[in-house]
């Protein structure tokens, strides 16, 4: 007879996992816990996507204190980026809903192994000026300034509405590759905007009645223990190995999860 606290047991796991993830790369929770609670704990891919917002409201805001007392932490513009986000969170979680859970899987992978390749191939100089050391872009006027970081992260929260990330890995690929962020910085100011992304995605999943949210914060509260650690030994290590980390993170497990996907769905690759 299965001891009927081992699922929670599982849960703690897999929230463990996840936030020593989270610490160390700046992925959302849902890189790790969307593959782990469809395959091992069976959840549908919405309520997985929904579950692991959960998780990343709890982890982002430890690891974003932890990279704080680091001096990692750049808010800056980074402020309207997460005004903007929130707003897009919304409307990605109410497309999501119409999205097959198999294409939602197989997008996601797809967009983790953009992700790793452009970060490996990142650029010295960003896509937009460099910010002053207030963190605020140098463009011509303020007001150009907040509505490009409120665009940004419209796309961003829509992105993340969608695959359920919580933002990390939008933001992370905005603040490295667009800002021209550290990447000590970038992750350190990513999970405290992805803090306010999840819980919008979060609400908006809630209301579909996708979450589950006992397992949620048992996992949140691994995923806190997890992400504090990572974070620490995150902040000793040089930021040019750090964004190597990073990058073969997100390559391979994006690989490994559009083989998922496609396989569980019955598609060939090799026929697409």
């Amino acid at each position: 007879m299965e001891d009927p606290l081992f699922p929670y047991l599982v849960m703690l796991g897999i929230g463990l996992i996840t936030g020593v993830t989270t610490g160390l790369t700046g992925a959302s929770g849902v890189a790790v816990i969307v593959p782990l609670l469809s395959i091992v704990m069976g959840f549908d891919v919405h309520e997985a996507i929904a579950t692991s917002l959960v998780v990343d409201v709890i982890a982002s805001l430890v690891i974003a204190y932890t990279y704080y007392r680091h001096g990692h932490l750049r808010v800056g513009s980074g402020a309207w980026i997460a005004l903007g986000s929130v707003f897009g969170a919304q409307v990605g979680a109410l497309i999501a809903a119409y999205i097959p859970e198999t294409d939602l899987g197989a997008g996601f992978g797809l967009s983790l192994i953009a992700t790793g390749a452009f970060m490996w191939k990142r650029r010295s100089q960003g896509l937009l000026p460099q910010l002053n050391p207030d963190g605020v872009w140098a463009l011509a006027h303020p007001l150009k300034e907040v509505l490009a970081a409120i665009g940004l992260g419209l796309l961003i929260g829509i992105a993340t509405g969608i695959t359920g990330a919580g933002g990390g890995l939008m933001i992370l690929l905005v603040l490295v590759l667009v800002l021209s962020f550290s990447m000590h910085d970038a992750i350190g100011t990513s999970t405290l905007i992805m803090a306010f992304t999840a819980t919008s995605g979060a609400v908006g999943y809630a209301f579909q009645g996708d979450i589950n949210l006992i397992n949620g914060v048992i996992a949140g509260a691994g995923a806190a223990v997890g992400g504090a650690v990572s974070a620490l030994v995150a902040n000793h290590i040089a930021d040019r190995m750090l964004r190597k980390v990073v990058s073969l993170f997100f390559l391979g497990l994006g690989v490994v999860m559009t083989i998922v996907y496609f396989t569980s769905s019955g598609v060939s690759l090799i026929e697409m």
